[in-house]
Parts: C-alpha cells; structure tokens; sequence
C-alpha cells in the first residue's frame, strides 16, 4: 500500500490535487528518458552507438509513423517536443508508445567508452505491463484523473467507490455478452468521449439488460425492472422522438445512469451464477 504524504493527506500541499498539464509533460519527457535509458524502445526506435552512431529499430522513420498513425506533426522527438503538448497530444503519445515498447531480455554489452547494452531479444507484452504501471503512476499525479487500460487505451478513471466495478470480471462464460460490456465501457471512458458517444454506450448497456431481461426474475424486482427500461426507452437512450424527456443535465444524468445499469448488469450475472451454483450442489447432494 502506498503512502501518502503528510502534506497531502491533510490538504495542506498546494498540489494536492495534483499538477497541471505542463508539469505533467515536463515529467512526462523525464520518464521517456528513463524508460529509453532501460532499454525499453530500443527494438523499435533504435539506440545510439558511439561506433555505429544511429542503430535503427523496426521503425525506419519515427515521425513518418507518428503522422501515419495519429495524423499529427510535431510530436517527435519527446524531449523537444512534449514541453509544448497538448492533453490530446500527451495521451496520443502515450497510446502509441504503449504499441512500440517491449522488455529487453538479452544482448551484448558494448564496453567501448561506456556505450552500453545493446539489446537483442525483447518481450512486448511483459514491456507493455510495465509501461502501463509507471506511465499509470505519472497519470495518478495529473489533476484530471486518467489511466492506460490493458489494452492500451487511456480512459476517464473510475468516481470514487466504483473502481471495483470495472476492475471485477463479468461473471458469465457469454462472449458476446463480455464484449458489449466491455465495448461499451471502453466508449464511455474513453478520452474526450462526447455526450453522443457516452449515450451510445448507455444505450449499449441497455441492451445488455433486454439481453438478459429473462433472468431478471430472481435478481430484482418488477418495479425496479420497469423503471430500468423507461428510462432507456423515454429518456433519449434508445429512442429519439418528440415524446421523450430531456429536461435534465444530460452530463450528471448520464454518469447516474451508466453506473446504474452496468452495477445492475454485474448483480443480474451473480445472481444468476449463484444460483446455478446452488443447483450444481443440490444436484451432487
């Protein structure tokens, strides 16, 4: 567990809600250093060599695949160039390094003038976990809350009491059902996600619910059940008419409702699992 400072705890620090953006790209360049000094996007990006000079990586022309992949200039390289980042720069940048770091293994070290390892075999995915723990622990100190996901994607963290929501796994064996909860969570978290896209992935949840509407019996009650689906269908989730009711704060509304179905969801499949649990066990008693 880690600790947090006096200062902090007691608000006393004045960056106890963290730093701005420019602190965090100037930490940012630091942290690229360091993981660049370990090794980390050699295979990639390639190393300095006092003999050979430029050694490159896979990727022939860095700011060429920058371009191709994020279809932005004056990205490269880190140290000159995040200073000035934009947030949208900053996790763009985070994203595509996340694709092109891996764990150096082995290799041989070149001892002439102090020039270092030079790295030959690399793991992607055992780098990939790494840089998602340290970049995650530079991300905690920005003062708008921010993580890298497993799969790389920088997404809105959890409010307060809900980061066991998305850290617990969905308690069903249906694929098709995962993946719609995981999609639509993706989309709702995702960086700059508009109120459009945070709708669609409500909607999306929604359907999940009518998905599993069969199994509601012994998980909620009916009331609980017709109220879940009048708000999909009359509050501009599902249907887009002049029936439906918009006098609300569509932002506060949506965040409510998103958390609402998607614990809802969870509590369904465990009930569910429970019960099927309790009828294996009566069955081999």
């Amino acid at each position: 567990m880690v600790k947090v400072p006096y200062s902090i705890r007691t608000g006393i620090n004045p960056r106890s809600n963290g730093f701005d953006l420019r602190k965090i790209c100037e930490l940012f360049v630091r942290f690229y250093a360091q993981f660049d000094q370990e090794g980390y996007t050699h295979e990639h990006f390639g190393f300095w060599c006092v003999d050979m000079q430029d050694v490159r990586g896979k990727l022939i022309d860095i700011e060429f695949t920058i371009l191709m992949s994020l279809r932005k200039t004056d990205l490269w390289p880190i140290a000159d160039k995040a200073p000035g980042y934009s947030e949208d720069d900053l996790f763009d940048m985070i994203e595509f390094l996340f694709d092109h770091v891996s764990k150096p293994l082995s290799g041989n070290m070149h001892t002439f003038n102090q020039c270092g390892m030079h790295w030959e075999a690399f793991d992607r995915g055992a780098g990939q976990s790494e840089f998602r723990k340290r970049v995650n622990e530079l991300l905690a100190l920005y003062e708008n809350r921010f993580e890298l996901s497993t799969d790389g994607l920088i997404l809105r963290q959890a409010p307060g009491g809900f980061e066991q929501l998305f850290a617990a796994a969905v308690p069903t064996d249906d694929k098709l059902i995962t993946a719609r909860i995981k999609a639509a969570v993706n989309e709702y978290r995702r960086h700059g996600a508009s109120l459009d896209v945070r709708r669609h992935a409500v909607s999306d949840l929604a359907g999940v619910l009518e998905a599993l509407r069969p199994k509601m019996t012994n998980a909620i009650t009916s009331n609980d059940e017709k109220d879940l689906f009048n708000i999909a269908n009359n509050f501009m989730i599902r249907h887009h008419n002049d029936k439906q009711k918009t006098d609300y704060e569509a932002s506060l509304w949506l965040s409510w409702i998103f958390y609402v179905y998607l614990s809802t969801i969870h509590l369904i499949l465990r009930r569910v699992e429970l019960k099927e649990q309790t009828h294996s066990a009566g069955a081999i008693v």
